[in-house]
């Protein structure tokens, strides 16, 4: 017992420690994560975190194959309430565990919606064609043949490559797509697929002009919307299914703050003639990429879903107000900001720097770690590889929910500005302005939800032995 014992104590004095570093030190800036609440943790770590609740459509019915699952049964029927309510759609899809899940779940009911009229014991066809973005200009890895669109699309016999084409960009602003020739694009190319969303995103989708295009055609392709970077932002920065996007995908971890998991919404009515791809989306969710679904992080969905419907409207605009905030700031003290300084620099929670001149990506990334500035380093669309990327991405979100405004951006601009043009030593002082932010904002008050946090906990432990002994821990802490 003494190996597993230190093995473990170790384990634990190293998760202690990083949470101490990360959440009282740390500016956490990377604008593909977020600190979820602590009510949204408590969810996460309850009873349902080890049970199964697998079930499927069966004429007409949904059928359930474990027993004791009636409250997370209603919970996942709650959370699809909420993010109705959040998306304004008909369609509501829970069980993929990530957003690149979702990607391939959307991917795996189009390539069965489009086989629908196919002839007994004849193969599958793929997608014909696809436009996207390009993952050198910001396109989602999960958008491209590399990722969850791998072995979807049919191949060109000239070229040995998919028939994937990406949406052009303007020579001015390469973070903008060159909406005048897009029609030229569709026309040539008639894709049956086309996704919007970026990895890299700081601008608007055409989705509007796509639809005005498109709705013309015979056959008129499936607009799709990966919103994983922007998910939280859905309203403030776009609204796609109000501008014609048939399905959205996204991660419910990124500026919607919830647990790590994926999601599907869709506005798939016999009107638009797309319930039948609904059914294959579903049918390909479960049984065709999931398991059990993990109803801890579902459990705690519902409740980030709570606090997204509750605050949406004030959380979103400060995020992207900061963003701005933040980008003029950077900019103003020297360094190089991406994007149209006429536009505010950004319209979503990220913010792209050029540092080549100080170091690679990586260099200037690992040099604001280590000052407790937390950020990830981007090939920029002139590099053509992350290998030496000049870029540095940021986001506004976490540190928001934390309760910074603009002018507390302006400040970390500073200290961002000195540790990359003058390579100064600022751990000290931004490790002093990170603890003026240590209450969420956003969510339950801090009382409240300690309340109900401890409530939770003595559910969670397993006996009176174990409940007192963590309370008297507890007393030691404090």
């Amino acid at each position: 017992m003494s190996d597993f014992e230190n093995k473990t104590n170790s384990l634990l004095d190293r998760t202690i420690a990083n949470n101490n570093w990360r959440q009282r030190e740390c500016i956490n800036l990377i604008p593909s994560e977020s600190t979820p609440s602590l009510l949204v943790k408590m969810c996460e770590i309850s009873d349902p975190a080890g049970r199964y609740a697998e079930h499927r459509t069966m004429q007409g019915k949904e059928v359930f194959f474990y027993q004791g699952i009636d409250f997370i049964r209603d919970v996942e029927e709650e959370v699809r309430k909420e993010l109705k309510q959040y998306f304004d759609c008909t369609n509501v899809e829970l069980r993929p565990v990530s957003g690149n899940m979702a990607n391939e779940v959307v991917f795996k009911g189009i390539i069965k919606f489009l086989n629908r009229d196919r002839s007994s014991g004849q193969p599958f066809r793929r997608i014909r064609a696809v436009v996207n973005n390009d993952l050198t200009w910001g396109g989602h890895l999960s958008s491209q043949p590399m990722g969850a669109l791998f072995n979807f699309v049919e191949e060109n016999p000239k070229t040995g490559k998919e028939n994937v084409f990406h949406f052009p960009i303007r020579k001015d602003n390469p973070y903008k797509t060159d909406t005048s020739v897009i029609e030229e694009l569709i026309d040539t190319v008639k894709p049956e697929l086309i996704i919007f969303g970026k990895s890299m995103f700081i601008y608007r989708e055409p989705v509007k002009l796509v639809w005005d295009i498109t709705r013309k055609m015979s056959v008129r392709p499936i607009i799709m919307y990966d919103m994983a970077h922007v998910l939280g932002l859905y309203g403030a920065f776009q609204t796609p299914f109000d501008e014609g996007a048939d399905v959205i995908t996204g991660s419910t971890h990124k500026t919607f703050f919830g647990p790590q998991r994926g999601v599907v919404a869709g506005n798939m009515s016999a009107e638009t003639g797309l319930d039948k791809l609904w059914v294959e989306i579903k049918s390909r969710a479960f049984p065709g990429s999931t398991s059990n679904h993990h109803l801890g992080t579902l459990l705690g969905l519902l409740l980030a879903s709570y606090e997204m419907n509750q605050f949406k409207q004030e959380l979103q605009q400060q995020i992207i107000k900061n963003a701005r905030a933040f980008a003029r700031a950077l900019h103003d003290s020297g360094v190089v900001v991406e994007g149209d300084p006429a536009d505010g620099f950004t319209e979503t929670h990220q913010v792209l720097l050029r540092v080549r001149q100080y170091g690679t990506g990586e260099e200037i990334a690992r040099r604001l770690e280590e000052n407790n500035i937390i950020t990830n380093y981007q090939a920029l669309p002139d590099d053509g590889s992350f290998i030496g990327s000049s870029g540095i991405r940021t986001g506004t979100q976490e540190m928001t929910r934390f309760g910074m405004k603009e002018k507390d951006f302006e400040q970390l601009a500073g200290y961002m500005a000195d540790c990359i043009i003058s390579n100064k030593l600022v751990k000290s002082e931004v490790a002093k302005f990170r603890k003026q932010f240590l209450d969420m904002q956003y969510c339950l008050p801090a009382d409240k939800s300690v309340e109900l946090a401890a409530r939770v906990m003595a559910s969670i432990l397993p006996g009176d032995a174990y409940l007192g002994r963590f309370a008297d821990n507890l007393k030691k802490l404090a």
